[in-house]
């Protein structure tokens, strides 16, 4: 059993310890139910609630949540559009994103995928170092895509 300002009251039965929380007009809250015996203290249980959810609140506020950007590219882009595209990225990884640049390929072009993946590479070296590929270029189906990162 533990008091209100936190010093140890022993063991002691459950209806005893009842009886010393209604006295305080404070409720007694199973800290440990599994242990033997049982651990209890006497609280303001909606006092405690509210504080933990204030803090869960605060603690989501400072989290960080990191979105994933995606930068549509073509096989036939010129070099002036893929430093467009470049700079934009640059500025979503900068932002504390992740980038996916991808390719959606047509008609004939499925047959020549490895030029799609010469401009991914061309797309990741213009990144000059503000990136870090976590995912390789890789085909799939009739899409080109790979996943870069924020550089540390």
């Amino acid at each position: 059993m533990v008091s209100e300002t936190g010093e140890m009251l022993g063991i002691m039965s459950s209806s005893q310890a009842l009886r010393l929380a209604e006295e305080a007009n404070l409720d007694l809250v199973k800290i440990s139910p599994n242990a033997v015996p049982p651990v209890c203290k006497i609280m303001n249980y909606g006092k405690f609630k509210f504080e933990n959810a204030k803090k869960e609140k605060e603690n989501r506020k400072n989290q960080k949540m990191v979105e994933l950007k995606e930068v549509w590219l073509s096989m036939t882009i010129d070099v002036g559009d893929l430093n467009v595209k470049a700079k934009q990225a640059v500025k979503f990884l900068e932002a504390g994103n992740k980038v996916k640049p991808s390719i959606r390929m047509r008609g004939r072009q499925q047959a020549h995928a490895s030029l799609g993946i010469d401009v991914m590479h061309r797309f990741f070296d213009l990144m000059e170092g503000k990136a870090v590929m976590e995912k390789k270029p890789t085909t799939e189906g009739r899409s080109i895509y790979m996943i870069l990162a924020p550089a540390k």
